[in-house]
């Protein structure tokens, strides 16, 4: 007799997939296939914690923060999502100064940084040094959310407050200035900016 038995990770996949669209905590997911996986197969699962990383790694589930994913239906496509290799995360930590592209967070104040693809693999994004960015893991969750023109316009009405508040009118001018580009083009104008 075959034993039809799924894989661990895909046993722990079948858990998302039965709640789409919900962000669930990751220790949740552990306690359950810990116990569950005990009780139907009488053997404990092995590391549920990395499955669970590499079901995100291939694209199969989004990571709406620290420790929280959730299923999508229609997100996959198939295809095997490729992380960025160890040695493309240091080209790209080095080329960014070991820093946030987008507050300047860096590793030496304790920040954590990560590799960020600036187009998602999940829209077609390839895992190059050329298609990576370094993001702290406050930006790099943000983006996650919202995508990665709409946290730099975000970022530029926070930016632009800082800069009047401060009373340097050279920096508020040229942010002015990027922000009239959004709304030029009509880039992610859900998000309001008014002069």
């Amino acid at each position: 007799m075959t034993d039809k038995r799924p894989t661990q990770k895909e046993f722990i996949y079948s858990y998302y997939r039965k709640r789409p669209g919900q962000t669930i905590a990751h220790a949740e997911v552990v306690d359950w296939a810990t116990t569950a996986y005990l009780e139907k197969y009488k053997e404990p699962i092995r590391d549920p914690d990395r499955m669970i990383r590499l079901l995100r790694q291939e694209g199969r589930l989004i990571k709406d923060g620290k420790g929280r994913y959730r299923y999508e239906p229609g997100l996959e496509d198939g295809r095997e999502l490729t992380p960025f290799s160890a040695a493309q995360k240091q080209a790209i930590f080095e080329r960014d100064g070991y820093r946030c592209v987008i507050c300047g967070a860096g590793s030496n104040e304790g920040h954590e940084l990560h590799a960020d693809h600036v187009k998602p693999v999940d829209r077609g994004g390839e895992s190059t040094i050329e298609n990576g960015q370094t993001l702290c893991e406050t930006h790099n969750n943000r983006k996650k959310n919202l995508g990665q023109t709409e946290t730099g316009k975000l970022m530029f009405i926070r930016l632009l407050a800082t800069a009047e508040s401060s009373g340097d009118d050279e920096l508020a001018e040229f942010i002015r200035d990027v922000l009239r580009t959004y709304e030029a083009h009509g880039i992610n104008s859900h998000i309001v900016w008014r002069e």
